[in-house]
């Protein structure tokens, strides 16, 4: 498997001076997938956006990882909604006219 478009997981704990048991916590929880390659752990770059999230939420609202699962399933259903009202609303244009 290429790594190509993968990052280290020590790379992330380096950057965001967090400790590999977080990552692990998170893998646990599912809140990110980790990859295991020739004996290293590794995440998807597209998960970046992610972990960014949670990495604030964890270190600046010192929100604990169950938390953090709570608020990304509630920003979500936000999402759903907010993407259904969308609809609606365009649905109801269309019969204004």
């Amino acid at each position: 498997m290429s790594t190509e478009n993968f990052i280290p997981i020590d790379t992330l704990c380096q950057h965001y001076k967090l400790e590999i048991s977080f990552f692990n916590n998170l893998n646990e929880n599912g809140l990110v997938d980790i990859e295991l390659v020739d004996n290293v752990q590794y995440i998807h770059k597209d998960s970046i956006y992610e972990i960014e999230k949670i990495v604030r939420m964890h270190k600046e609202l010192d929100v604990n990882i169950e938390g953090i699962d709570i608020v990304l399933n509630l920003l979500q259903k936000i999402d759903a909604l907010q993407t259904e009202l969308h609809n609606v609303r365009n649905r109801l244009l269309l019969y204004e006219n």
